[in-house]
């Protein structure tokens, strides 16, 4: 059980850096690793061997924005992605499949390999339910289906990686899998990769302070509420030395910029899209404060963001909203505003850059903080610990034969 098989769809290798982490992981544990994802900027080969590892990619036909846009999407990948495990499967072989969510389609993959004696571990990324409700605020027949997939995907599962604990509990209560095959995976970041740096202050347009953050531009991601926030610091506070610095892509991104236009704050406002590691390491780097303002929803409140620990490996302050799984990975390295309200994020951000020491004091606090407890390496014990579960029978349960690959 050497060869393993990683499907990913929301982001492409190596750019999706957990995924990447996984991977290097696994392959330095002895595993032949080969990875399917979709392309993207910078990764636009249909096959790429990089570091040992061998990536398939598949173009998406657009990145779904409503429900239906969505299953276009999702169904787009899960036809790409099982005709290149075949290529995969009858090439380089695979012995595990790893799928990573969303979508939780990968299952009916999972599935289809185990009837020839394949192991499936899911990779528990998205509350995709949770998504659901946070994307369109309905409970309606999609998000029953949500439900099902995430079900029959934990079904599937012969094994289950969680994220944090509030993922181990959808996996043990709504999954009803056995507690000894949910293993908790943190995304936490490599200090290889996030190295701190000299600031370069040509980022900061002229302006004193900067403030950044990474992620994507997406309706659940806030971006809307750190541009008000942005507004109350400019016109309400009268505050003209600070600019903000917001590093990804999204569906939401050209609306975004059109918002910071109707709030007359775009020239305090830098949108880069999505760029290199050396662009956005930069861009934090050269920051005073970063900025977390994911809107308060269920889907948020249970997800660790990766942004946080990010910020954390780099020595920044945070001001974020008050959310559960927010505050864990962060606690004392952020400030927190009450839930959705940019008018206190705006304070909170303020108070930070009027107070350099206080700055120091939780940036230092946050690096140890990974550096001790969050940094990737801590968590590769447990990644390996689930592949080898692989080797044993759930409780209660004999080892089925094989059929031929």
């Amino acid at each position: 059980m050497q060869r393993v098989l990683i499907l990913v769809e929301n982001l492409p290798s190596p750019f999706d850096r957990r995924v990447w982490q996984e991977a290097t992981a696994l392959r330095d544990a002895g595993y032949v690793v080969s990875i399917i994802c979709p392309t993207g900027r910078g990764c636009e080969a249909h096959f790429e061997a990089l570091d040992g590892i061998h990536i398939w990619r598949y173009d998406l036909p657009t990145e779904g924005a409503g429900a239906l846009g969505y299953l276009l999407e999702y169904g787009a990948a899960l036809f790409w992605t099982f005709l290149l495990s075949l290529r995969v499967a009858y090439t380089r072989g695979f012995d595990v499949v790893h799928a990573c969510n969303p979508p939780d389609l990968f299952c009916l993959i999972g599935a289809f390999y185990k009837l020839f004696g394949k192991k499936f571990v899911f990779d528990h990324h998205d509350a995709n339910p949770e998504l659901y409700l946070a994307k369109f605020g309905r409970q309606d027949f999609f998000y029953r289906l949500m439900l099902w997939l995430e079900r029959l995907t934990f079904r599937t599962a012969d094994v289950s990686i969680a994220t944090n604990n509030s993922y181990r509990r959808i996996a043990l209560e709504r999954g009803g899998m056995a507690p000894e095959r949910v293993f908790v995976v943190r995304s936490g970041p490599s200090l290889e990769r996030m190295k701190v740096e000299p600031p370069r202050p040509e980022l900061k347009r002229g302006r004193k302070y900067l403030v950044g953050y990474v992620g994507v531009m997406g309706r659940q991601e806030g971006i809307d509420y750190l541009l008000r926030a942005a507004a109350h610091i400019v016109h309400k506070l009268r505050r003209t030395d600070v600019h903000f610095g917001l590093v990804g892509g999204g569906t939401s991104l050209e609306e975004m910029k059109a918002l910071a236009c109707e709030l007359r704050v775009a020239d305090y406002v830098t949108f880069t899209g999505r760029v290199s590691d050396d662009e956005l390491l930069a861009m934090l780097n050269t920051a005073d404060v970063c900025v977390n303002p994911d809107i308060a929803t269920e889907m948020n409140d249970i997800s660790t963001m990766n942004k946080i620990m990010e910020y954390m490996a780099l020595a920044k302050p945070i001001v974020q909203f008050d959310l559960a799984e927010g505050r864990y990975s962060a606690r004392a390295a952020s400030l927190y505003a009450r839930r959705n309200d940019p008018v206190d994020m705006a304070a909170k951000i303020v108070e930070l850059l009027d107070d350099p020491a206080r700055r120091r004091e939780m940036g230092d606090y946050g690096r140890r903080r990974v550096m001790e407890e969050l940094e990737w390496h801590h968590e590769v014990p447990t990644l390996l610990a689930a592949y080898e579960a692989l080797r044993t029978p759930p409780a209660g349960k004999s080892q089925p034969s094989r059929a031929a690959p």
